[in-house]
């Protein structure tokens, strides 16, 4: 990331604000509703969304020949004949590689050279519930194992209970122990159960030092929607214009298609403008949607659909 960091404010509870569900379900509806990409647009949008794109494997039988080959993948998200197809002159690689921390040194090792950081979920992903201490431990294990990026998670209590100091309290600590390592704040957005305290949650974030504000862990039954995201891209305009700092967002969990990719995209340029298109300001938390870009750019150069076994897994 080339973005500067956010260094946060002192919290102020005065910058909550409520958010009516239904007008935010219908203004997501509508984004969606007046954008149309066809063709050489959509496949430009779609190289695009593979560079900001945190390729991720984040399950209980994870092994460093699995973090290997998603690394690669990293390198090369797609074939040469699609990069000629394309017209690029170089072969675009994904925004980060997101791993458990005791992974992250094999991640470094296979991305070395290659521009590709390294992030790592930490404090005690994905739900969070262990002293703070351990928590804090555990962030410092990251970064020292070579981890640029910390994908942490917050306490859910702290927010349902209204407890915001030890909310704000908690991230802070956090964004201290990362040192030069950014901090995304996962705020389990599908635990939280109004979109008020989505947005509440966002401001105590973003005002705590968070550089990024990410929607989900991927592991709760609701992970990241259209009218959620547009809630935390409500809540980082209403920072910057505050604050004057730009903090980047990540929806994950739930996208598995292309569409998907562009349909965040469409949120973010109306929303936050072309600014939040470009990895320094925006992820996407997915790994199965990279399969389909792959297949859809295929379709554009070649004008028929590969099977799914000329696709490599990510």
């Amino acid at each position: 990331m080339t973005q500067s960091r956010n260094p946060g404010t002192a919290l102020k509870l005065d910058s909550f604000v409520h958010v009516n569900r239904p007008a935010a379900d219908r203004r997501a509806a509508a984004l969606l509703a007046r954008r149309s990409l066809k063709g050489p647009h959509q496949a430009a949008w779609l190289v695009n969304a593979i560079t900001c794109m945190d390729l991720t494997t984040l399950a209980g039988d994870d092994t460093p020949d699995r973090v290997r080959r998603l690394c690669a993948k990293a390198r090369r998200p797609f074939s040469e004949a699609t990069l000629a197809g394309l017209g690029l002159e170089k072969m675009p690689t994904t925004g980060a590689v997101c791993v458990y921390p005791t992974l992250v040194r094999i991640a470094v090792t296979a991305l070395d050279g290659s521009g590709v950081p390294v992030a790592s979920v930490a404090t005690g992903f994905p739900a969070g519930l262990m002293p703070l201490d351990l928590r804090l431990s555990e962030i410092r294990y990251a970064v020292d194992e070579g981890a640029q990026e910390i994908d942490i998670v917050i306490t859910r209590a702290h927010v349902l209970g209204g407890h915001w100091t030890a909310l704000y309290d908690e991230i802070a600590a956090m964004r201290e122990a990362c040192g030069a390592a950014h901090l995304k704040a996962i705020l389990g957005t599908g635990d939280l159960v109004t979109l008020s305290n989505v947005y509440a949650a966002s401001q105590v974030a973003m005002q705590a030092g968070a550089d990024f504000i990410k929607t989900s862990t991927g592991k709760e039954a609701v992970n990241a929607t259209l009218p959620v995201g547009l809630t935390m891209c409500r809540a980082i305009r209403d920072y910057q214009a505050a604050t004057g700092h730009a903090v980047g967002f990540k929806p994950a969990g739930g996208m598995k298609t292309a569409k998907d990719a562009l349909n965040w995209q469409i949120l973010m340029n109306e929303e936050l403008g072309r600014d939040w298109l470009r990895p320094d300001l925006f992820r996407l938390g997915a790994s199965s949607m990279l399969a389909d870009i792959e297949r859809q750019l295929s379709h554009y150069v070649t004008g028929h659909y590969a099977a799914d076994h000329r696709h490599a897994l990510a």
